[in-house]
């Protein structure tokens, strides 16, 4: 993908709306350096990703909720459009795919592990 930017962003779930064909999930990313004393400072900033795929839309819409971790890669984009006469540029972060990492409660590792005790159990109760 020759002249092509992409991007990837691991990062909390913020809002997520529908923006006339699209739709646009904000998401909270850690860009943490060291100063100069060496310690780690957090830089958290907000990445809004814009989701035209009706799939993934979907996904979105069905499976994602505000606080969930989710891992977003695409592609930027340039905009522009004219405001009072005048041309204005902006960029988009088109995105290809988005996965849910971690739900923003943790019910997603309880539910695991509660099928898994589960299981174990009937596995347990079985006499042969």
């Amino acid at each position: 993908m020759t002249g092509i930017a992409e991007f990837k962003i691991i990062g909390r779930v913020g809002a997520i709306k529908d923006v006339g064909t699209t739709v646009r999930v904000s998401i909270a990313a850690n860009y943490s350096y060291k100063d100069k004393r060496g310690d780690w400072v957090d830089n958290v900033k907000w990445n809004e990703v814009t989701i035209f795929s009706e799939a993934t839309q979907g996904f979105v819409k069905r499976n994602l909720t505000k606080g969930d971790m989710v891992y977003a890669d695409g592609v930027l984009g340039q905009t522009s459009y004219e405001r009072d006469g005048e041309r204005v540029y902006g960029m988009t972060l088109a995105c290809q795919r988005i996965e849910r990492l971690a739900k923003a409660d943790g019910r997603q590792e309880a539910a695991e592990q509660q099928a898994s005790s589960a299981a174990q159990m009937a596995d347990e109760s079985i006499p042969f």
